[in-house]
């Protein structure tokens, strides 16, 4: 008689087959555990594997879907603060320590956007950029004017080198990064490069003006010739803006946002430097009895340069539903232009 202790096949509890030996058995009596083993054995390892590489792509994807809008949230910034201000000894030019001071804060605070390369978030920002570009393009003109005009005591004189080079490389490109592969696989200028440098010349310019070392002609004329500058800009930027409301009206322009907000940095530009120019000409500007002129010219300059809609809509003028911001902010550019040639009439008397 069998004992049932010791007999492996009846007793549940007897020797049984222990480790891989029970997916073996087990697949000959049902072909199915021994499957399983071999998913836990080698197969199961590449099943790891592979949900491993899934959760990574998972991540990956999260990363990149809160990368770029979370990234240009934190670094979009359209400063276009009315009171901001830098400080000049005296003797030095307050337009000219206006301007270096933007180039600072646009550059080195608020950091250059208009060039970023495709893996930095701020590369899909386009208001911010066509702000800062507009922006420059103020300072570049105003700074030609300052290196043909103010800064030399006639035409004939020679031109103050700081301010040549500064005007110089104020015309940059603003979309120069290091590399631009469409001239050269070497690596190249970057935009911010050429405005620090041009700040620094506007800087060692001020200060030999307030040593002595450098000339800044406050005459009626100077201050003619500069404001003809700004005005024949700004009709420029309303023919832009004419240009756009007739192409348009639509009511998603992905064009009408980058125009207007490169007008508004123009404008916002402006509005700084004439707001220096006044200090600069204090003298002509009394004489002239033009301070209640110029009063009115920054107030609208000011309307132009403070105009922020959520969105930017190019509708019709006349329309009822869709508003049309491009010619809003033509208003008050052409009323601005308006009061800068009421100035310069006077200028002319």
């Amino acid at each position: 008689m069998t004992d049932p202790l010791n007999d492996p096949v009846n007793d549940p509890y007897g020797a049984q087959p222990i480790g891989a030996d029970i997916y073996d058995v087990a697949e000959k009596k049902t072909g199915r555990l021994g499957r399983v083993g071999r998913i836990f054995g080698g197969r199961g390892r590449a099943t790891g594997r592979r949900r491993w590489w899934l959760r990574g792509f998972l991540a990956l994807l999260v990363f990149a879907l809160l990368y770029y809008p979370i990234g240009m949230i934190i670094m979009h910034t359209i400063d276009a603060d009315l009171d901001f201000t830098a400080s000049t000894k005296a003797g030095g030019s307050h337009t000219v320590a206006i301007a270096a001071a933007l180039i600072d804060r646009e550059v080195n605070v608020h950091g250059w956007r208009a060039n970023d390369p495709f893996f930095i978030p701020s590369s899909q920002l386009d208001n911010m950029p066509n702000f800062q570009q507009g922006m420059i393009a103020s300072l570049a003109r105003f700074a030609f004017e300052l290196t043909d005009q103010v800064g030399r005591t006639r035409g004939s004189s020679q031109a103050d080198t700081d301010l040549q080079e500064a005007a110089g490389l104020l015309q940059y490109s603003g979309t120069k990064w290091v590399f631009d592969f469409s001239t050269s696989v070497a690596p190249t200028a970057t935009s911010e490069a050429q405005y620090r440098k041009a700040r620094r010349s506007l800087l060692a310019y001020n200060a030999r003006l307030v040593a002595g070392d450098a000339v800044f002609e406050r005459r009626s004329d100077n201050l003619l010739a500069t404001l003809d500058r700004i005005a024949a800009d700004l009709g420029s930027s309303s023919a832009v803006l004419e240009k756009r409301l007739i192409e348009g009206p639509a009511l998603f322009d992905t064009k009408a946002d980058d125009i207007f907000y490169g007008v508004k940095g123009q404008l916002y530009g402006y509005y700084m430097l004439l707001r220096e120019l006044r200090n600069d000409f204090s003298k002509v500007i009394s004489e002239r009895e033009l301070d209640t002129s110029w009063d009115q010219l920054m107030h609208s300059m000011g309307q132009g340069a403070s105009l922020e809609p959520w969105v930017v809509t190019n509708g019709a003028p006349d329309s009822q539903a869709i508003p049309s911001h491009l010619a809003s902010q033509g208003f008050f550019l052409l009323r601005a232009r308006t009061q800068l040639r009421e100035i310069t009439n006077i200028l002319l008397k």
